[in-house]
């Protein structure tokens, strides 16, 4: 009797050996494992940006840093895939990426940096955790994904956790702060977007070229709005701290960050990989307390068994029926 096996799309035996090693009984268990991994990971790396961000932002505006990210980000990628033989992507798909690129880099994080600048940030704290919500409802129209219980389950759970550890009240929802809150909106709404379309590319191409083709495509909406800035706002002295600033936001929150984000969506279904966004704000926080002396309150803790117990939940396996052949 044999068991067929389909593999995830550009996953070698390599990338789950070290799972595989942990007595993980299945390949498809191995491979799950490790997108799970990949998305902690990716979610917690950039919990820990803020803490640079802060820091970076107060020197270099805004667009000229994700620029900079971006341009970091793609030259990282670009020396692994060049070492790798090169680009194998056919010209239509490349557009495609591009394209996905200009939504999840150009318009996404420019509404979100737009949105923090007129609103607030509690606000930007508050409204950008939609993302998963974005995530999982684009996996179910666009890819036909199921809204399984344990899912939507896992979701709740941990969007409550969310809320317990960024604190809702703290927010407003003045009239004044409407334009802002909706560029925030547009933001979770189109990383949401991004986020599935990732997945759709996935399926013909390799993490690696999708997110070097995805930063390249970014560029061209971020780069002008760095211009202006530079004519209107200017940059401050750039300091050994603020270069390596930069250095760690381009090559470890971008390009490292992303790449296993890709991985996760290409190996996951996308609601699963919405929940492991969570793990962002709890990083954020722990690392706000260490680094800034910021405090943790009750919610905090509350709201990482929450998180937690959410991707516990979903990331159970469903049950499958297995069929023998011969």
């Amino acid at each position: 009797m044999g068991l067929a096996i389909r593999p995830a799309p550009f996953v070698s035996l390599g990338e789950v050996k070290f799972v595989r090693e942990c007595i993980i009984p299945s390949y498809e268990a191995a491979v799950r494992a490790l997108g799970i991994v990949s998305g902690l990971a990716a979610a917690s790396i950039w919990g820990g940006m803020y803490v640079v961000s802060k820091v970076v932002l107060d020197i270099i505006p805004p667009f000229a840093l994700v620029s900079a990210r971006l341009l970091l980000g793609a030259a990282a990628v670009g020396l692994v895939v060049w070492a790798r033989g090169g680009l194998k992507a056919r010209r239509g798909q490349i557009l495609r990426v591009l394209g996905v690129g200009a939504v999840g880099y150009g318009v996404s994080l420019g509404l979100q940096f737009i949105g923090t600048r007129l609103s607030t940030a509690a606000n930007a704290s508050l409204v950008t955790t939609a993302s998963p919500a974005f995530i999982f409802l684009f996996g179910v129209l666009l890819l036909g994904e199921r809204a399984r219980l344990t899912g939507v389950a896992g979701l709740l759970m941990a969007a409550l956790g969310v809320l317990a550890v960024i604190d809702p009240r703290t927010a407003s929802l003045d009239g004044g702060l409407l334009r802002g809150n909706l560029a925030l909106l547009g933001a979770s709404v189109t990383w949401g977007l991004y986020s599935v379309l990732v997945k759709v590319v996935s399926r013909d191409l390799g993490t690696l070229e999708i997110s070097l083709l995805a930063f390249l495509g970014g560029l061209p909406l971020t780069l002008p709005a760095a211009l202006v800035e530079a004519r209107t706002t200017g940059v401050g002295p750039i300091s050994p701290g603020v270069l390596l600033g930069v250095l760690y936001l381009g090559l470890v929150s971008t390009a490292l960050a992303m790449v296993l984000w890709n991985k996760s969506l290409a190996l996951l279904d996308a609601g699963l990989v919405a929940i492991l966004f969570f793990a962002q704000p709890v990083v954020g926080a722990a690392l706000g307390a260490l680094f800034l002396h910021e405090e943790l309150g009750p919610g905090f803790w509350i709201g990482a068994i929450l998180i937690g117990g959410g991707v516990l939940v979903a990331g159970r396996a469903p049950r499958k029926r297995v069929e023998f052949a011969g």
